[in-house]
């Protein structure tokens, strides 16, 4: 079997981890932020430690756990203080897990948003974005860090300096960044952040976060027992607690920060990924496939075509006849399609992880070429 599919979930994992959370699960039950516990599990493989690390925050109660990016999110934009008329910018290239609760608070609370256009590749158009600060004088940016179509990664350091300037506090996506390209959101000045664990971070499905900057509060979106203070009417003004409402998946967590620990001390050979996935765009443009070409900094990811078959029938074919795994159709991003060139049906796309080999990527371009020979 050949997994292509590591911006929906990374497989595998890094060697080790399902034993250390098998031996999690057969250990006593703790809460992160309700009891010490066993202080060697809690207090050597911490989550939010090892990810301050990784991100470059000095302090680590910054990051909320979340049950997935999606949940960050949602709590970042529900749990943000609106008006009705208040105005966020976005882009096209978002995943419904943005597009979904813009939806909802223009409905319910009145707030208007304006998605931007992106470029061939998926990256916001720069310009467009500076005019549009100027123009709607937005309360909120909300922008991908990478794309999960293209790979694409934006500069989101620029992006946050020029909201800034207008104003404008700024939440970045970093669902499909986090773990494979530098994510440093306090050097940056990015004020929020969401991101899952279950993909480039390697860890476990169910696991995520939301980092906000000092300064910013955010009213909780799930409300509930924390463990401590338990005679106050409303959540904890501390955070991490303030959002953390209910048992969290301290199991699933403990195996994210041994995760991302393994992370922190084996960095990555991005060089080595960009030049085969150069090679690799090559070879199927050569093939006739149509590819969707992305320059500059990028995730391991790579959107295409084939013509005379659908995108689910490739994959299909790719898993039925030669056991390779990825993933087919709009993947979550709708509105991205029409500045890529590509139909409703959407495209296939493939994703590689750091384990990644270079034959697995040979047999993937063998089993393209017999399909289109055919």
């Amino acid at each position: 079997m050949i997994y292509l599919n590591n911006a929906a979930t990374s497989w595998p994992k890094a060697e080790g981890l399902a034993a250390y959370m098998g031996r999690v699960i057969d250990g006593i039950p703790v809460h992160g932020s309700r009891a010490t516990g066993n202080g060697e599990t809690v207090e050597s493989m911490n989550a939010r430690q090892e990810l301050a690390k990784l991100m470059g925050i000095s302090d680590s109660t910054r990051i909320s756990y979340m049950e997935n990016g999606t949940h960050g999110l949602n709590t970042a934009l529900l749990g943000y203080a609106w008006k009705e008329g208040d105005v966020i910018l976005t882009s096209a290239a978002e995943h419904n897990s943005v597009l979904r609760p813009l939806w909802w608070l223009k409905k319910n609370r009145g707030v208007e948003y304006v998605i931007l256009p992106v470029q061939e590749d998926g990256r916001i158009k720069m310009k467009c974005f500076q005019d549009a600060l100027q123009q709607y004088h937005p309360k909120v940016v909300v922008i991908t860090h990478a794309s999960n179509v293209t790979g694409a990664v934006n500069p989101l350091e620029e992006i946050t300096a020029l909201a800034h300037e207008a104003g404008s506090v700024v939440l970045a996506d970093a669902c499909q960044s986090l773990g494979i390209v530098p994510v440093l959101p306090q050097q940056w000045g990015v004020d929020m952040l969401a991101f899952t664990g279950h993909k480039y971070l390697l860890g476990p499905q169910g696991t995520g976060g939301l980092y906000v900057r000092e300064g910013i509060t955010l009213d909780p979106v799930v409300t509930g027992g924390t463990g401590i203070f338990s005679d106050e009417e409303e959540m904890p003004s501390q955070m991490p607690l303030r959002l953390e409402a209910g048992t969290q998946n301290e199991q699933g967590f403990q195996g994210l920060g041994w995760s991302v620990n393994w992370l922190n001390n084996h960095p990555l050979n991005t060089a080595k990924l960009q030049a085969w996935f150069e090679e690799l765009e090559e070879s199927l443009q050569g093939l006739g496939v149509r590819i969707i070409p992305v320059r500059g900094t990028r995730t391991p990811v790579l959107s295409f075509t084939v013509p005379g078959y659908t995108p689910e029938e490739i994959g299909d074919i790719l898993y039925g006849s030669y056991d390779i795994i990825c993933r087919t159709g709009l993947h979550c991003a709708p509105l991205i399609l029409p500045y890529l060139g590509l139909g409703k049906q959407g495209s296939v796309r493939i994703s590689m992880s750091r384990f990644t080999t270079r034959a697995e990527l040979e047999a993937f371009l063998q089993a393209i070429k017999e399909i289109v020979s055919e």
